[in-house]
């Protein structure tokens, strides 16, 4: 038996042990050397977007965009601890194969920065989105502009006196077929709560919908926060929510985005951690999560799933992580597709480094 399916075993069984990742999940899919060896086959990469050597002791929340020469750039935040007034918001840009030093690319003042978001227009334009405050359930959303991913404008408030979030919270925005960005949001304030961020003016001017209507006799705990979103014919937008449920749960628009269904409980497990989706040019949708019931639980193994029917069936493409030591933290994917057709996730890994894979659609 090799090392490495020593550890394989290892980790199934200790996730197994604790009873919080179903046994279907880990049965399904490649292990983490698996899946980077076929990557690597297809002229993917697999790498840390900083090493060890690091200018600040943690961080967190990383998001990834694609710059107009085909290159990636990825931000989060980061500083002595998350909530520490030091934490400021960090991005690095990928030429080629090698990933710039990290640089601090916004910090307002002295309190907390928090989840950044890339979203690139149909212009090409990188737009980076973030929250600012001491306090979640009244920080306020700022956000910048580049065309290189390397040189940003000022930070300026989205949506002026906000408090509590307007725009995207943690997952990307999309850009629907009528033209309009819809940006998933959610607030923290009396209860959690999620709801659509609309602009018809390239992000002058929102809408916010309604709040997605919640069944607390079904769903318990705080309620819903931090949607991703995708768009499966003109109109029909999706929401995918993280809960203090213990699953995932779902919202749908027929309207794009303006008025949402009462959520509902998808069946997938979730550790009241963030996640994201992305869909194809294909059709396919992709989920990167962590396959974990319950409310505040593990954040490991981090998985790569994918669906074939618009998100009512989900199949495990690998285990990005899965590390035997409960303790151990891969949280908070960002995944995107590249005008090339590959797919980009990066994640957090252990509170110390941003991971990143870029998945050729051979290896998938």
């Amino acid at each position: 038996m090799t090392v490495d399916r020593m550890k394989q075993l290892i980790a199934t069984a200790a996730l197994l042990a604790m009873a919080l990742v179903p046994a279907s999940a880990l049965a399904e899919g490649l292990w983490p050397l698996e899946f980077a060896d076929q990557i690597r086959e297809e002229g993917g990469r697999v790498s840390f977007v900083f090493g060890a050597n690091r200018p600040f002791p943690q961080c967190h929340a990383s998001t990834v965009a694609e710059t107009s020469d085909g290159g990636l750039v990825a931000a989060w935040f980061g500083g002595k601890a998350e909530k520490d007034d030091d934490v400021g918001i960090w991005a690095s840009t990928l030429d080629g194969k090698k990933w710039s030093a990290p640089v601090i690319v916004a910090k307002l003042n002295n309190t907390p920065h928090w989840n950044p978001v890339l979203f690139r227009d149909e212009t090409g334009e990188i737009h980076l989105f973030f929250k600012v405050g001491p306090e979640i359930p009244f920080w306020k959303t700022y956000w910048m502009h580049s065309k290189d991913g390397k040189t940003w404008s000022d930070p300026e408030e989205l949506v002026a006196g906000d408090k509590g979030g307007r725009g995207p919270v943690k997952n990307k925005a999309i850009i629907l077929a009528d033209g309009a960005w819809l940006a998933p949001a959610s607030t923290e304030h009396e209860g959690w709560n999620a709801f659509a961020d609309r602009s018809m003016d390239h992000g002058k001017t929102w809408s916010r919908s309604e709040n997605f209507e919640i069944d607390k006799s079904k769903l318990k705990g705080k309620g819903v926060i931090q949607p991703t979103f995708w768009e499966s014919a003109p109109g029909k937008v999706h929401a995918m929510l993280r809960s203090t449920g213990g699953q995932i749960w779902r919202s749908d628009s027929d309207d794009s985005g303006k008025t949402w269904s009462p959520i509902y409980d998808t069946g997938l497990p979730n550790n009241n951690s963030g996640f994201d989706a992305v869909q194809l040019k294909d059709g396919r949708l992709l989920l990167v999560y962590n396959p974990v019931g319950g409310n505040w639980s593990d954040r490991t193994p981090l998985d790569l799933a994918v669906s074939k029917d618009n998100g009512k069936t989900w199949k495990t493409i690998a285990h990005l992580e899965a590390d035997a030591d409960l303790r151990s933290e891969f949280s908070y994917p960002a995944i995107i597709q590249t005008q090339s057709g590959d797919v980009v996730i990066t994640y957090t890994y252990q509170r110390e480094r941003v991971r990143c894979w870029q998945i050729p659609l051979a290896a998938l």
